[in-house]
């Protein structure tokens, strides 16, 4: 083989293995990946850009407001007015058509007009930045909320793996079982119904793997999408021992610390209920009377021929400047009703405020209580599983010795996958109490610094 075919080879693999290459995340990489990536908070930044936009417009009516306009007008039939023939040295008693103006007219006029005080507007601009500082909130609170559905779903799927791992060790163990319990059969040392016993186990366990399998690709899947990860992508996470699946999910000690009003559910309320004040005020505002300065210059031409804007034509200008004062009198009650209004609202935000913060302390307690419970459970159950583990190898030795029957031995193998099992189970709830503790104190995003 020649020494270019040799090296083209390399060259493909080398490109096969790169193009397989797969990276894979940890709990870390996949959290970052999602503030990156999710939907949910490429919305709520959308959000912050569009209040930062409703700021320049608000701020946009209390700068000068100028306007050019520009016409050209043709009279085909210039109007004429009837005046005594007296009055221009005619006879007296007789009347005379003169026209009155030209046959192209045109006038260019420059306006400016400037808010020297309007209370409401100066309120919609302090209401147009505490917008933006509430989108901010919303954002972070989004980022919140997607760090937790990453960070359940990501051990859910670990644990799910290793129910599977579990599934899959019994079933190997099982297909020897039945290759043991086979080969005695066909010596006429075991009866058909000892061999029927462990193929009807054996294809149960084949149906949990399914499902198992099912379950692992669907928590997968929904992984993805709260990453924001294309669903049709492959993803990768770390692969545990029982060791390590332990250390990952060790016993994480949350301090007792506790200040509703740091949490971002509680300051997003305040800062609506700072927002409808502004409202409120904004309507108050519209009692106060408005001063505007206004200034105008125009430009006039008139011609019999379209030769309007030259020496040839009939030129002149104009201008004039003047203060504007508007005072409201009466609109019928609307601007009561339009405060009261705003007064109801703030009152139903202030009982919000109440009712949630309430509402987060029993979060805050309950997710204690469950995080204890939890813990509690995790111990139990591996104790259990360590018993169980311990009975299915002395079962074991003891049938392969005679001392058991083959009904001891399937019931010991499935005390042990159900311990193992209720172990993993019992390792998710507490990892997923866990979550909901530190979020319940505002601090999950200390998850990304673990």
């Amino acid at each position: 083989m020649s020494r270019r075919i040799i090296n083209s080879l390399f060259l493909i693999l080398a490109i096969n293995v790169v193009g397989f290459s797969q990276v894979t995340y940890s709990l870390e990489d996949a959290l970052s990946y999602a503030l990156q990536n999710s939907a949910v908070i490429e919305k709520a930044k959308l959000d912050i850009e569009h209040g930062e936009q409703v700021i320049t417009e608000t701020r946009a009516s209390a700068l000068p407001q100028i306007n050019v306009n520009s016409s050209v007008t043709g009279n085909p039939i210039v109007q004429q007015f009837v005046l005594p023939a007296e009055a221009f040295g005619g006879t007296p008693g007789e009347f005379m058509a003169i026209k009155a103006g030209q046959n192209w007219n045109a006038m260019t006029q420059v306006q400016l007009s400037q808010q020297l005080f309007n209370k409401q507007l100066f309120t919609g601009i302090k209401a147009a930045k505490g917008s933006v500082e509430y989108y901010q909130l919303l954002k972070d609170l989004s980022e919140q909320n997607v760090i937790q559905q990453v960070a359940v779903n990501y051990y859910m799927v670990i644990i799910n793996r290793e129910k599977l791992d579990v599934v899959e060790s019994n079933l190997e163990r099982m297909e020897q079982l039945e290759e043991v319990i086979r080969n005695q059969y066909e010596l006429g040392l075991a009866k058909k119904i000892d061999l029927d016993r462990i193929t009807v186990n054996k294809n149960n366990q084949e149906a949990m793997r399914v499902d198992l399998q099912r379950a692992v690709t669907q928590q997968e899947n929904l992984l993805k999408y709260y990453m924001g990860m294309d669903i049709q992508e492959s993803i990768s996470l770390p692969e545990y021992s029982q060791k390590e699946l332990e250390e990952v999910l060790q016993l994480t000690q949350v301090d007792e610390n506790y200040n509703v009003e740091q949490l971002l559910d509680y300051q997003v309320l305040s800062k609506q209920k700072e927002l409808l004040e502004f409202e409120r005020d904004a309507h108050k505002a519209e009692y106060y009377p408005s001063l505007f300065l206004d200034a105008n210059y125009a430009y006039n031409t008139q011609s019999d021929k379209f030769n309007i804007y030259t020496s040839d034509a009939l030129n002149y200008d104009m201008s004039s400047i003047s203060l504007r004062l508007s005072i409201p009198i009466f609109d019928g009650f609307a601007k009561r009703s339009r405060v009261k209004q705003s007064n109801i609202a703030l009152q139903k935000i202030t009982e919000e405020i109440k009712d949630t913060s309430n509402s987060l302390k029993m979060a805050n307690e309950n997710a204690k209580n469950q995080y204890d419970s939890a813990l509690a459970n995790i111990m139990s159950q591996k104790a259990n599983m360590n018993l169980a583990m311990d009975v299915f190898h002395n079962t074991q030795n003891n049938y392969s010795n005679g001392l058991a029957t083959l009904t001891d031995l399937l019931n010991a193998e499935s005390e042990l996958v159900v311990a193992q099992n209720s172990y993993n189970e019992a390792l998710l709830n507490f990892k997923i109490s866990e979550i909901d503790l530190i979020k319940s104190k505002g601090e999950i995003k200390t998850l990304l610094n673990n």
